[in-house]
């Protein structure tokens, strides 16, 4: 008789939760999974097993259609046919897998309260029996248990406060661009800082100025250098020896041949007395007509003139160019400090201008005015050192002269005790005085070997006799009310103040 058998292809990404999906649908007798054959379904022994049972309560027989040796060899050791082809599966008979032989509950024994009851009313000892005898074991018990309790529960906390004394140490100090480290010898490096500082200011002026007033006005000739007619336009600028502008006034033509010429009139460029020039001065052409034309004026030029009025003289411009440096020094002192770290130590003397970035006048020089405005922008350089050097430094000189039996108790602190000043050969010389707390030294563990097991006032005594203490030590015990210091190092904390 051939069964009805479900058949169920299974896909590359089908895992045991899909395929047991699959076969909760199958309502036959037998049900065939078949394997792709390209591909590998992720299951494990475990799986098939598990998937095996469930065909089992669903009251089927699991088969499969496969020809991967790993999945025979699963399937073989569970009992599960495999056949090449579903064909194969039709054709061929299905082994039928053994039953399961169900074991069988033996039946519980009857005696046994009556083995409990034996057992239970056996004779104790008799050590344990007399009353005596468990009343002294359970006192050693608490005893026992009270010794390792004293032993490791108690703590205290002890304060000692050795004697104390400042260390102090006067430092002479030479900074210098070339030096590159700090050395015991008080050699620091000198660094170099800078700051860009503006200001404006102003003063009142009652000099008088000669101010020009008026140009100076003639006629210039042109002679002609070559056998061409050459133009000469308005605007064309002559020059004395001395660099004095003068422009023409008319265009002019300069007839051909050697040696002729042609006068115009010309006007200085500036106003001022200084454009009244003799005859035969002026003798440049500017641009490229000076190379076929030369120029002379016959006759002197005249008509220039000055006026006194108010304005600032060269002497104005310094004491206002003094005054505004002052400013700025003082506001890039001020800048330069600010942007130094605290405990640096900056060099007044050394702060000085190093590039003009802008100065500016107004009214400019011959220009009359009664108030005389400057602005100023200017950068500023300064030395410095710092304070890690400074610390670095008191540091080395303090830990040279420490005294035996101490121990430095904080940070080294220093304070300039001269005022820095540069030599003439650039090196900046000064003197700090550094100091630091110090105190006597105590072996922690030579406190604890003289007061362990004492109460605190016989631990306070021996202390007080055997240390250097500036005051008595400070004793804290946990439990408050335990009569004794601890006897296990752990549980004592010394701390020095």
């Amino acid at each position: 008789m051939i069964l009805k058998t479900q058949i169920i292809a299974l896909e590359s990404h089908d895992d045991l939760i899909s395929v047991r999906d699959k076969l909760s649908w199958a309502k036959t007798p037998r049900i065939l999974l078949v394997l792709p054959k390209s591909a590998k379904v992720n299951l494990r022994l475990l799986d098939w097993k598990v998937l095996q049972r469930h065909a089992d309560s669903l009251g089927a027989q699991l088969g499969l259609v496969t020809r991967r040796a790993s999945v025979k060899r699963d399937a073989a050791s569970l009992g599960i046919p495999v056949f090449d082809s579903t064909a194969a599966a039709q054709r061929e008979p299905w082994n039928i897998p053994a039953r399961k032989r169900r074991r069988v509950l033996k039946a519980p024994r009857r005696d046994l309260r009556t083995l409990h009851d034996e057992i239970h009313n056996k004779r104790e000892p008799a050590l344990l029996s007399s009353l005596p005898a468990r009343a002294a074991i359970f006192t050693a018990g608490v005893l026992a248990f009270l010794a390792l309790a004293g032993l490791f529960i108690p703590r205290a906390a002890l304060t000692l406060y050795p004697e104390e004394k400042k260390q102090s140490v006067v430092i002479s100090i030479a900074a210098s661009d070339s030096t590159r480290e700090v050395s015991l010898r008080g050699l620091v490096p000198a660094r170099e800082a800078d700051a860009v500082v503006s200001a404006e200011e102003s003063l009142s002026i009652s000099s008088r100025i000669s101010v020009p007033k008026s140009k100076s006005k003639g006629i210039v000739r042109f002679t002609n250098l070559s056998q061409n007619e050459v133009n000469i336009p308005a605007g064309a600028t002559v020059t004395t020896s001395s660099g004095f502008r003068f422009v023409t006034l008319n265009e002019v033509r300069l007839p051909p041949g050697m040696g002729r010429f042609v006068e115009t009139p010309v006007e200085a460029l500036q106003a001022g007395e200084q454009g009244n020039v003799a005859e035969n001065t002026i003798n440049l052409i500017e641009g490229s007509l000076g190379l076929s034309v030369s120029v002379s004026n016959p006759q002197p030029l005249s008509g220039g003139s000055n006026v006194m009025e108010i304005g600032a003289t060269e002497e104005d411009r310094a004491r206002l160019r003094g005054a505004t440096v002052e400013t700025l020094l003082r506001k890039a002192e001020a800048e330069l400090r600010a942007a130094l770290k605290e405990g640096d130590l900056l060099f007044s003397d050394t702060v000085e201008p190093a590039e003009i970035i802008e100065e500016v006048f107004a009214p400019l020089p011959g220009e009359p005015g009664n108030v005389l405005t400057l602005k100023m922008k200017v950068r500023f350089t300064a030395r410095y050192v710092s304070a890690e050097d400074l610390l670095q430094l008191s540091l080395l000189a303090l830990d040279a002269s420490l005294e035996d039996g101490f121990e430095a108790a904080g940070a080294p602190a220093y304070q300039a005790t001269t005022a820095p000043f540069s030599g003439a050969d650039g090196v900046v010389r000064f003197e700090i005085e550094a100091s630091r707390p110090l105190l006597r030294r105590i072996d922690k563990m030579a406190v604890f070997a003289l007061v362990r097991g004492l109460n605190p006032r016989q631990a306070r005594a021996a202390l007080t006799s055997t240390l250097s203490l500036r005051q008595s030590p400070k004793i804290e015990m946990t439990p408050s009310w335990y009569p004794w210091l601890p006897l296990i190092p752990f549980n004592l904390s010394i701390t020095l103040q």
